[in-house]
């Protein structure tokens, strides 16, 4: 793509930023009739990922939480997009739950290790962490390799005050002096290199995981809590913020106990909403060495 083109898309998507909510939705179900009715989205990689991880379901039922794994991804995008200028009144109301859990952490002076899955719209927990937590927010990513793009994200996750940091970075950043507790934001359920991953089973699969998020928490001494967010029914847009602890003091843990408890959450939560994780992603591309 010639740099113009992707000025143009980059204008395009801060003019549809300042939509209204009602338009958000409007042009998300349009989205949503393409890539499921018309271009099949990935059809093959969802459904199958959606049969072998729950082969007790009928294909009745596989093919209906498919059609809402759609829905969600459109409203997922959309919404993305909207938050780009969306006022912090905004983003504070569309996010319900109990974060004392997090306030106590801070006020005992505790660095923190967020382990997280791709549900929920994670763009707005970002923002939604920004604004209500009093730690600093360090936002583990990966930069895109289209530099126009990568910066459009950039502002956006950044908006109130959180930081991005790029994976290979940060463990010097938690090397270094500052003057209050942090909090590490990090989603560990793509697929990693097979050599390196931590490997389990997960939805009736082996599956492998990335192991830098124990790594960080055994090196610093974080306490790790996990966050879930679950669409709120009847109530489009609106997310269930459910955060657990996972360990205070994680050093008394056994190796890999970390990402253990983390992963059963996550398996728990996948089940209670499964249109609700990103199924295009093609999760079990390798196997184990």
């Amino acid at each position: 793509m010639s740099q113009p083109s992707r000025k143009f898309y980059i204008r395009l998507l801060d003019f549809a930023s300042t939509m209204s909510w009602k338009n958000v939705y409007r042009f998300s179900g349009f989205l949503n009739f393409l890539i499921s009715r018309i271009f099949g989205y990935r059809k093959k990689v969802v459904l199958q990922n959606l049969r072998r991880s729950f082969p007790q379901k009928s294909e009745t039922e596989i093919l209906a939480t498919a059609r809402r794994f759609y829905g969600h991804l459109s409203d997922l995008i959309f919404e993305t997009v909207k938050y780009r200028t969306c006022p912090p009144e905004e983003v504070l109301e569309r996010i319900e739950g109990d974060i004392s859990l997090v306030d106590r952490l801070y006020a005992e002076g505790k660095n923190i290790l967020f382990l997280m899955g791709h549900r929920g719209n994670w763009e707005l927990a970002n923002l939604f962490s920004s604004l209500r937590f009093s730690h600093e927010c360090l936002v583990v990513y990966r930069p895109l390799a289209n530099p126009d793009f990568d910066q459009w994200y950039f502002d956006l996750r950044t908006r109130f005050g959180a930081r991005m940091i790029p994976m290979n970075d940060i463990a010097a950043e938690l090397r270094k002096p500052r003057d209050r507790p942090y909090a590490v934001v990090l989603a560990n359920d793509q697929s990693p290199p097979p050599e390196s991953a931590f490997w389990t089973n997960f939805l009736h699969q082996e599956t492998g995981f990335f192991r830098g998020g124990e790594i960080l928490a055994r090196r610093n001494g974080l306490a790790v809590l996990y966050a879930d967010f679950s669409r709120i029914e009847g109530k489009r847009g609106f997310f269930q913020v459910e955060i657990s602890l996972i360990c205070e003091h994680c050093r008394d843990l056994p190796k890999n106990e970390i990402l253990e408890r983390q992963i059963r959450l996550l398996e728990r939560d996948i089940r209670q909403q499964p249109f609700n994780w990103l199924w295009s992603h093609r999760r079990w591309k390798h196997r184990r060495p």
